[in-house]
């Protein structure tokens, strides 16, 4: 994976290979409805260029999400999709993209964007200044693992439950971002089905069971997981 300030270049590649394999595993789950219907949302609420802001806890900053929605913004030429990280505490000298400290949350407007992402329960400092944002007037969107309190606070929310949902948390952000430039017309995805195959419906046990194996070791692919 990149890492902070390092460009997403070849490891985009990777990863938009990863998310089409991703996507027709996802087909019979429902999940693909989810991402793509909360990444269209973000879409229709990004309208103005520097206005969508990237926030999370402070121990794990959402960089990595931040980095792929620059891509697909650069790459669709769409300047208001354009994110800008907010850090809670910037190092000195840091580079211009990674140096936007939390007066910018401070400075938010109505008709600006406020994602967050965080992976555990959001902490009290970071419930308070979503808040603080919120009363401003700008909207705000949560991708979560079930976070009530941070889900409350949120206009859109997504939560990727730990346990129930079929992809990681990481994964969630890796569909979000890859259809946030899509057109919003609803697309279905299908898994096509050899000549003579049962045809499409519920899927049979045995189905879920490769379903799963397949899943399992596409994300432990993207994690960077070695495989049994």
């Amino acid at each position: 994976m990149p890492s902070p300030g390092e460009p997403v270049g070849h490891h985009g590649k990777v990863n938009a290979d990863q998310v089409a394999t991703l996507r027709a595993l996802l087909a019979p789950t429902g999940w693909l409805d989810r991402t793509a219907a909360f990444a269209h949302a973000l879409r229709r609420s990004a309208r103005t260029p520097n206005g969508l802001l990237i926030f999370g806890p402070a121990q794990d900053e959402p960089w990595h999400i931040t980095a792929h929605l620059a891509e697909e913004s650069r790459l669709a030429d769409l300047p208001e999709l354009a994110p800008t990280l907010v850090r809670w505490a910037p190092a000195p000298g840091a580079p211009a993209h990674l140096s936007v400290g939390l007066d910018r949350l401070a400075s938010a407007t109505p008709g600006e964007t406020l994602l967050v992402v965080s992976g555990g329960l959001a902490p009290a400092a970071l419930l308070e200044r979503v808040h603080d944002v919120r009363r401003a007037g700008a909207t705000v969107f949560a991708l979560d693992q079930d976070d009530p309190e941070l889900d409350q606070l949120a206009h859109e929310s997504l939560q990727v439950s730990p346990g129930t949902a079929p992809i990681s948390f990481d994964a969630a952000q890796h569909l979000v971002s890859s259809a946030v430039t899509v057109d919003a017309t609803p697309v279905r995805f299908s898994i096509a089905s050899p000549a003579g195959s049962r045809p499409a419906g519920r899927p049979t046990a045995a189905t879920e069971h490769s379903l799963r194996a397949r899943l399992a070791r596409l994300l432990d692919a993207m994690s960077g997981t070695p495989s049994d």
